[in-house]
């Protein structure tokens, strides 16, 4: 009898997996999942997103015996060794066809395609499956007929085209007898230059992340609107990094939210409508990545920027890098990064307009910068944010709009809590003291003087701003 080949990627569960089901359906799967950590690297991943990857599909494996199901493993060293190495386990389990599920960027978008026909001429399917958004992109297009560059009419079209089939989540397979094939012994965990942060923080797989669901549901969830924004109270779903390698799906997490709010997405509980325009963000994201691919070769979004007059400054971007800028949240906020491997939402929007704007820096330096250290790194959602805080991007805030980190650390770290946190020189500060330390604080504690004046900052930022050229209109290519 011949078998469905099910290639994994970042879609690490056996529960409501398209591709998954969709092999199940036509009898006996074998399952395979291709390392590719020196390609990973080459594309920015770190050692906290890898590990976090490698211990997914530890727990996949595990998950995937329970219902009979053999887990292949294979090393390769770059995505154009995919096709000749699925084809080559392809014949020997005797699988006649290959299911995935699609990803969005440039370079996964050609490998696939280069997997499909490689199959194809050796006269075997392979079926890549609409999985990880509401609306694949191009089903959701403006009235002429373009990919929104906009995420608020975006939004309006995904709630109002939404149907409950889109939401439906996809059966888990049956278990299978005894596999003629047997599984490989899990891979030992890859060779990183660094070790991963705060692994305790993440468990891997989708019982964590159900767990994880559940418990923002019942605990933050109606709070959200009021907390997501305070660093220093627990508020947010932290199901980013889950939701990035797939041990959770977007439809598990908006049932979820349906469930919670009377079978409403948009309108009823503030802190649920809130978590789910989240989840829509993150939809959009991989809308831009797909219908506007230049953003995936490094280039801005709102093209016009592409001429900005840049900085070069070593010491100022080592100084970001390493929290100590002088300015207590940003700092915080990077240091926090490092330590950790994850950064507060709103974290992330001061951090990243302090490099663009404040110190005129490549927004690309510091994207590179996240992806490498974020357990969540998610190209299509970090390149949005990036691009949108140094206003290159969709949705971009305006070039004028740039943060007052102190006046940003007062509002939503009020007490000082979190700056105590990551940045202890400051924790013997009164609260009120830990947003800007007087010079003979400064001194006291050790704690370095701001590397800019923000006043300063932002008129060269306004001026190297208003010395672009117009924008022009943003089209698909």
């Amino acid at each position: 009898m011949t078998c469905s080949l099910m290639w994994f990627r970042s879609d690490l569960r056996i529960h409501d997996n398209t591709a998954l089901a969709a092999a199940a359906r036509r009898g006996p799967v074998v399952a395979v999942f291709l390392r590719s950590v020196p390609h990973w690297q080459r594309h920015g991943h770190g050692a906290n997103k890898i590990d976090f990857w490698h211990r997914g599909v530890v727990a996949l494996s595990e998950a995937l015996a329970g219902i009979g199901i053999p887990l292949l493993h294979r090393d390769i060293d770059d995505f154009g060794q995919a096709p000749a190495t699925l084809l080559d386990i392809a014949r020997k389990v005797g699988a006649s066809s290959l299911h995935f599920n699609n990803e969005y960027p440039l370079d996964e978008q050609q490998r696939d395609r280069n997997v499909i026909e490689a199959f194809r001429q050796a006269d075997l399917g392979a079926t890549g499956h609409h999985d990880s958004v509401a609306f694949a992109p191009g089903e959701l297009l403006t009235g002429k007929g373009d990919f929104y560059s906009v995420f608020t009419p975006f939004a309006r079209a995904w709630h109002r085209q939404l149907t409950a089939h889109r939401l439906t989540l996809r059966d888990r397979p049956f278990p299978q007898p005894s596999p003629a094939t047997e599984s490989d012994t899990v891979a030992p965990p890859p060779r990183l230059d660094d070790a991963p942060a705060d692994v305790a923080r993440w468990p891997a797989g989708e019982t964590a992340a159900a767990d994880r669901l559940e418990r923002f549901l019942r605990f933050r969830a109606h709070r959200y609107a009021q907390q997501r924004d305070f660093p220093d109270v627990a508020g947010t779903s932290e199901l980013s990094p889950y939701l990035a390698l797939g041990m959770i799906s977007h439809r598990q997490c908006l049932q979820a939210a349906l469930n919670g709010n009377d079978g409403s997405l948009a309108e009823g509980d503030a802190g649920i409508v809130s978590w789910v325009n989240e989840l829509v963000w993150r939809e959009f994201y991989q809308h831009v990545a797909a219908g506007f691919s230049r953003v995936c070769r490094h280039r801005a979004f709102q093209q016009h920027t592409e001429a900005l007059a840049w900085r070069d400054d070593e010491n100022g971007f080592r100084a970001w890098c390493e929290g100590r800028t002088g300015y207590p949240i940003v700092d915080a906020a990077m240091r926090q990064l490092v330590r950790t491997g994850w950064m507060h939402n709103r974290l992330r929007m001061i951090a990243a307009m302090f490099l663009s704007k404040h110190l005129l820096i490549d927004w690309r330096r510091g994207e590179t910068f996240f992806l490498r250290h974020l357990v969540d790194g998610e190209f299509c959602a970090n390149n949005g944010g990036w691009q949108w805080a140094a206003s290159t991007g969709t949705d971009a805030a305006p070039y004028f709009r740039i943060f007052n980190p102190t006046t940003q650390s007062r509002r939503f770290d009020t007490q000082g809590r979190f700056i105590a946190e990551h940045v202890p020189e400051l924790a013997e500060l009164q609260a009120r003291d830990r947003h800007a330390p007087s010079d003979t604080q400064r001194a006291d504690t050790g704690y370095p003087a701001p590397i800019v004046d923000h006043k300063a900052a932002r008129i060269r930022a306004l001026d190297a701003f208003k010395a672009l050229p117009p924008p022009v209109r943003e089209s698909g290519t």
